[in-house]
């Protein structure tokens, strides 16, 4: 809470029963859920002037909806799905495998993603609010009141009930919620730069070898001094946009996600990464000889900043022991994929498999901060330890995080229950009724690249 800034000077703009801040894909899935009844108004702010996220600023693959492995399972449904639908109607997206074995993903057109988390939003009649950042949390009574700033000055929101879904636990830090920052245990994750090359022969891509070719063309481009690459891995694939390919490529580590100046080295180091791998693929990878970076992410892509301390804390021993609880809201079957900032191993990404089943189910308390009456946290800075965090921060998972607490929230409202009081039980009810998985499924999935499941 600031010692700065008195709430009573700032204009008042809204009254909601329903705050969601961060319009990643965990908080629109959160905003979705909740207003679905009808019965609670819901406001959502985004810093940016789109929604989306990960899902629109940097990616456009949704991965842990599939399971890994020769039979996959489906492990994610209800508002996701519908999210898929709605791009599945304009025939934006098509099923590939991932590179490194991590399960099928669903690949999608970001822009046309932008237009669907616009659409699904406006249907549902949230209250929308983009270029607004949050910069300040007073509790209060009965709720929070919320100050943002705006192109238009100082705002405040007044609300019942609040969800994080900033990403960095914004509103988890300014209202006091306790957290472990990325880097003061383990290493953070590194950062990444995406970008985006056009003009490619994806047919003599594919012909020469592909992916499977392009690891050991980026080992041998180092060894032999031809390219400094600062990772000889990563993944490029076909986008939904012709003779295009998207990239995960670039590596920064060392800076910090919660430091402007940090993240200012960091933005330079990555589009100057970007270039070096442009200079590689026209040079060294077949059917890019004419192509071009023709897009990098809106901004560097950060994998983990804080981690609020839930109700419950999510660990890798609980990943590995692949059990579901009573208390499960979501199932997550995505390896741990810790990409390291200087492993004694020479590994640039550490993988590790969920054993038996491979899916394990996340307790209620993770979207919960430890002790809160009003409050939900949710996508990545959700309450896990640094390596079970690198296996449930797939978007998919985090969309389902979002779901959950979208219908927590509601319920809280409607029963007059305290955040880490609610139902856990009737939440699942609410959750299985909407169409999300709770229990491992029978049937192997239909993952054929051909488009979206018909069989759910």
């Amino acid at each position: 809470m600031s010692m700065f800034i008195n709430p009573l000077h700032i204009p008042l703009y809204d009254r909601v029963d329903i705050l969601v801040a961060g319009a990643g894909s965990a908080g629109c899935c959160a905003a979705l859920a909740a207003s679905e009844s009808g019965l609670h108004s819901v406001m959502l702010l985004e810093r940016y002037g789109f929604a989306g996220g990960t899902s629109t600023q940097m990616l456009d693959t949704f991965y842990g909806f599939f399971t890994p492995g020769s039979n996959p399972r489906k492990i994610v449904g209800g508002w996701p799905d519908l999210v898929v639908d709605e791009l599945q109607k304009t025939g934006s997206i098509f099923l590939r495998p991932n590179t490194y074995g991590a399960g099928t993903g669903v690949n999608y057109n970001p822009e046309r993603l932008k237009r669907v988390w616009d659409m699904l939003i406006l249907q549902q009649g949230i209250r929308y609010l983009l270029h607004t950042t949050l910069i300040d949390v007073f509790p209060e009574n009965e709720g929070y009141t919320c100050v943002f700033w705006a192109k238009g000055g100082f705002g405040k929101v007044m609300a019942r009930r609040v969800i994080d879904a900033t990403g960095d636990a914004d509103f988890s830090h300014l209202a006091g919620f306790k957290y472990e920052t990325a880097g003061e245990s383990e290493p953070a994750q590194s950062m990444t730069t995406t970008f985006r090359m056009s003009n490619a022969d994806l047919e003599e891509y594919k012909k020469a070898g592909g992916k499977k070719k392009l690891v050991s063309q980026m080992k041998d481009a180092v060894a032999q001094g031809r390219h400094a690459l600062p990772r000889k891995e990563g993944s490029a694939h076909e986008m939904n946009a012709r003779g295009c390919i998207s990239t995960v490529t670039v590596k920064v580590a060392g800076y910090s996600g919660l430091n402007a100046a940090d993240l200012t080295r960091a933005e330079v180091e990555g589009r100057r990464q970007a270039f070096v791998y442009e200079d590689f693929f026209r040079q060294e990878v077949p059917g890019f000889g004419n192509s071009d970076i023709i897009g990098l992410s809106t901004q560097i892509g950060v994998r983990e900043t804080r981690r609020v301390y839930g109700e419950h804390r999510l660990t890798k021993a609980e990943c590995m022991a692949a059990e579901i609880g009573a208390d499960s809201i979501l199932l997550c079957g995505a390896p741990i994929e810790d990409h390291r900032l200087d492993p004694e191993n020479g590994e640039e990404t550490h993988w590790e498999y969920i054993p038996g089943s491979g899916i394990y189910g996340v307790p209620y308390g993770c979207i919960v901060p430890e002790g809160s009456v009003l409050a939900w946290v949710t996508g990545r800075c959700f309450s896990a330890t640094h390596d079970a965090h690198a296996s449930c921060r797939s978007m998919a998972q985090t969309m389902a995080m979002g779901q959950a607490a979208g219908f927590a929230a509601a319920r809280s409202l409607e029963k007059d229950e305290a955040a880490k009081d609610v139902s856990v039980a009737a939440l699942r009810e609410t959750l299985s009724d909407r169409g999300a998985v709770l229990e491992i499924p029978d049937k192997t999935a239909d993952t054929s690249r051909d488009g979206w499941l018909t069989n759910r």
